[in-house]
């Protein structure tokens, strides 16, 4: 697998190698059920420690772009209905927390649209 790290990035090597491991899964240039290579493997094929690796690798599963089954690896997950449901829990989090706040749903929406516009420019 190509990827690659810019160490003069203000964004750390471990969210680079996320980056670019869920826009690969998204896009389907890393097909669901792809094996990845091991946190050994990449961090040596890099030059990163295995830690960073890791944590890039934990970020994936918690955003539900991989699973890691054991002996069989850290696997690319079909990841529709997974992004779907993680969006709908912090959809449904994020209107509690706002309605225990007291903001109407026109400001609830308006922080939403504005967070959506600072994470996705130009989307």
């Amino acid at each position: 697998m190509q990827l690659s790290v810019d160490p003069a990035a203000a964004t750390p090597p471990y969210e680079q190698i996320r980056a670019q491991i869920a826009e690969r899964a998204r896009s389907g240039a890393l097909p669901t059920g792809q094996r990845l290579p091991t946190v050994r493997a990449l961090a040596e094929e890099l030059g990163l420690a295995a830690g960073t690796i890791a944590r890039a690798y934990k970020e994936l599963e918690a955003d539900g772009v991989v699973e890691t089954h054991g002996r069989r690896g850290t696997l690319i997950a079909a990841t529709g209905d997974t992004a779907h449901r993680l969006a709908a829990e912090a959809a449904a989090e994020y209107a509690e927390r706002v309605g225990r706040l007291g903001l109407s749903h026109p400001d609830a929406l308006a922080a939403v649209v504005t967070a959506l516009h600072v994470t996705y420019p130009g989307a």
